[in-house]
């Protein structure tokens, strides 16, 4: 019998009831007894889900209240020194850490003042995890039960699970060294490391667990040779008869460079990601024992769309002829994290498009049914199969996802159309002329609070509750008290603080033709930040001005420079679920089209500062060197300056990157006038270095804008003082990490005054010595 895997579930509730308590508690209205209870029912849910779909191999220790790679620095005792020595309560450690934490004392409690760790992407995913930070004063110990406790608890409700654990290469390797070891390769931490894993190990078998799996997915990465080693050390030392069976997990990319990493660990199993990689089968197949079993990740854990169940049934069946029926696991690609996670509540979504999708229940059924043709025939699933067929079917000669208008424009782009009028140094005095802005000039990234009110209006306008005229009317006001804020603090260079925004892809989706939007597909960003990413299921178009009006508005009631904001086509594309049928290059294109004529229109408007964003750029760049990472490379970069290089040279182009280890060689392609890019958590003066000779201008974010912590001037000071060791005064903009929108007006004008007032005290000063 083949059976069934599923190798992560959403944690998030169905309606986002993790969020809801999670702030609930970080504000002081749930209690912590309050938290737990509702992480252990949506636990509960989770497991009798996937149980009565028919799932044989359930995860269990995929939940998280912020973050799995967080959950292991907490459970192996890798808390920086700045967290443990305030002795707070585990959780309030684990938050502060995920996202900082400042109170002042009580009589009970002494004050807390502590930045957040670094925050990265899940390799090419938009989840983001929190970077484990070594010391050199880490003590790997048991910190808590968690796996444990989490298994024991599916167990008393009669479900037996599969513990899912980050293995320990990938969690060192994924690690960095705290600020006092900058020196320390965290991967020689792996001997004190293994100990811990094999004590956890012990653990879990002696409460019942037969079968653990492991996740190492750095092994799609370019690998150095002392890591690819590692992988004999850790599990020829983790196989033992006091652990359960380890069943080595990897997705998101080929595993073939690193095949012999794999070859002959003495592991039950392994999974691979065959929905991106199908071509890996024969050397991950020549990889195995002859007694070791073969997940076949099929169904994609990463995108929406159905699962064409004939091309992955023919696949499966092709591994069961390399391995034997017994030895074969038909599994999801990855976890199911990433996928919203039903469509059974999906209401407002045409019939037709709808049939196309599959979210995360949905994918259930879709490796039951799998496994069951293949065990028991296709004809034990005739009914399944004819209908899917039909959808796929439907979805391939549909009207709705061609336009030949917009393939005609895509056609005939050319190269000119990529490049700005004159070079750099030629544009920037013709902005320094047009716009007057000063030394040391102080912006924002784009979006300030959305206030309860603000979501309140906006929820009445869609149900049409108010009327247009009067949406409007709030809109300006909205916008008219941002652009007032803004002046009183003093910044440079305002922005309108986007009111009427939803979310910087879906807002631009619902205004694009060749997207569709869901009610309730929320998918984890990070932590308590969830999105509900559009979907492109049709070529994509432009049909009029999406941002004009605001900005024009905007632009009208303040005489210093305002900026048009935009995501670029690269992030619109990414930060949705992107067509299967088509390229992404493609798909890039037409967005860049689209937005190119929203630039124009911006500059024709009179708003000459225009910021498209591109902070999924290094999101989307292929996970290991070579020519495919070369081509992407070149038609993203290409993408954004087809967006952005139809204006006058006086128009300044600025674009945003975040929370990606960026490569200065990309971003200094896409000729952006300015750039901004987070860097408060960065502790590693060698990436100040690496933008040290960036030519165009680069504001490096001075505060985390995921805490609510307020940074005092003092810090902002010290901040810029490092930066300009190595990066000249006259290129360096000043900012925070990213936009404003899940933060509260108070610490928001604070932090915000603080970061002028500093930088005020630097132009004084630059200007006194010039």
């Amino acid at each position: 019998m083949v059976q069934s895997a599923v190798l992560g579930f959403p944690r998030i509730g169905a309606q986002r009831e993790l969020k809801k308590v999670t702030e609930a508690y970080w504000s002081g209205k749930a209690t912590v007894d309050e938290l737990f209870q509702v992480g252990k029912e949506l636990r509960e849910k989770n497991w009798k889900l996937q149980k009565e779909a028919g799932v044989d191999i359930i995860p269990s220790n995929d939940f998280s209240f912020y973050d799995q790679v967080l959950d292991h620095s907490l459970l192996f005792n890798v808390i920086p020194e700045r967290y443990s020595k305030y002795n707070l309560p585990a959780i309030d450690t684990f938050f502060a850490m995920g996202r900082g934490l400042q109170r002042p004392a009580t009589e009970t409690s002494p004050a807390v003042d502590v930045t957040a760790l670094e925050m990265v992407k899940w390799f090419d995913s938009n989840y983001h995890y929190v970077r484990p930070t070594f010391s050199k004063t880490v003590e790997f110990k048991l910190n808590s039960t968690k796996p444990i406790d989490e298994f024991l608890e599916a167990k008393a409700l009669g479900i037996h699970t599969r513990p899912v654990l980050v293995g320990p290469v990938s969690y060192l390797y994924l690690g960095k060294p705290d600020k006092d070891n900058l020196e320390l390769e965290p991967i020689t931490l792996l001997d004190k490391l293994l100990p811990v894993y094999a004590e956890l190990l012990a653990k879990l078998k002696e409460a019942g667990a037969d079968t653990v799996q492991i996740d190492e997915p750095v092994l799609v990465l370019d690998l150095p040779a002392e890591v690819q080693a590692a992988y004999k050390t850790a599990y020829e030392y983790l196989v033992s008869e006091a652990a359960p069976k380890l069943f080595l997990t990897t997705y998101f990319g080929d595993v073939r460079p690193n095949i012999d990493s794999i070859k002959g660990l003495p592991v039950a199993g392994v999974h691979a990601d065959f929905v991106r990689v199908p071509e890996q089968l024969d050397e991950v197949v020549a990889a195995l024992s002859p007694s070791q079993i073969l997940s076949v990740g099929i169904v994609n854990g990463r995108n929406i769309w159905k699962t064409n169940f004939a091309k992955a049934i023919d696949f499966v069946n092709s591994a069961i002829a390399k391995v034997g029926a017994e030895r074969v696991i038909v599994a999801t690609s990855s976890s199911l994290l990433h996928t919203p996670v039903t469509l059974a509540s999906e209401k407002k979504i045409p019939a037709e498009i709808k049939d196309w999708f599959a979210f995360a229940t949905q994918k259930l059924g879709e490796v039951v049914t799998i496994a069951k043709a293949v065990t028991d025939g296709t004809e034990s699933v005739a009914e399944a199969l004819a209908a899917n067929a039909k959808s796929i079917s439907a979805r391939e000669t549909s009207s709705i996802t061609n336009d030949a208008a917009v393939r005609d424009r895509v056609a005939k782009i050319t190269e000119d159309q990529a490049r700005r009028k004159s070079p750099f140094a030629v544009r920037l005095a013709a902005q320094k002329k047009a716009l007057g802005i000063p030394l040391f000039p102080t912006t924002t990234i784009g979006s300030f609070p959305q206030t309860k009110d603000i979501r309140i209006v906006r929820n009445k306008f869609t149900k049409g509750e108010i009327s247009e005229e009067e949406y409007e009317k709030f809109i300006e006001k909205e916008i008219a008290d941002v652009v007032k804020f803004q002046e009183e603090v003093g910044l440079d260079v305002l922005v309108h603080g986007e009111p009427e925004r939803n979310d910087m892809v879906q807002y631009f989706g619902e205004k694009l033709n060749g997207f569709v939007f869901t009610t309730n597909g929320w998918v984890q960003s990070y932590g308590s930040r969830y999105v509900r990413p559009p979907i492109v299921v049709g070529d994509v178009s432009r049909p009029g001005p999406m941002t004009v009006k605001e900005s024009k508005y905007a632009q009208s009631i303040t005489q210093k420079p305002m900026k048009g904001m935009l995501t670029g086509p690269v992030t619109c594309l990414r930060w949705s679920f992107p067509r299967d049928d088509i390229s992404a290059k493609l798909q890039a294109q037409q967005l860049a089209l689209a937005l190119r004529d929203e630039v124009q229109d911006l500059e024709a408007a009179g708003v000459y500062v225009i910021q498209v964003d591109e902070p999924a750029i290094r999101e989307g760049l292929p996970l290991r060197a070579g020519a495919e990472r070369d081509d992407y490379v070149n038609w993203a970069v290409e993408s954004f300056r087809l967006a952005t290089s139809g204006v006058e040279d006086s128009t300044q182009i600025h674009s945003h990157f975040c929370y990606s280890d960026l490569d200065p060689n990309h971003i200094k392609a896409l000729d952006a006038d300015v750039v901004s890019i987070e860097f408060s958590k960065k502790d590693d003066p060698k990436y100040i270095q690496e933008f040290s000779e960036y030519p165009n201008h680069i504001g490096l974010g001075l505060f985390d804008i995921h805490s609510p912590r307020v940074p005092a001037k003092d810090e902002f000071v010290s901040r810029i003082a490092d930066i300009l060791k190595v990066y000249p005064q006259e290129n360096l903009w000043v900012n925070p990490d990213c936009g404003l929108k899940t933060r509260g007006w108070t610490e928001t004008r604070a932090s915000l005054q603080n970061m002028v007032d500093a930088a005020k005290e630097f132009r004084a000063k630059y200007v006194a010595a010039a």
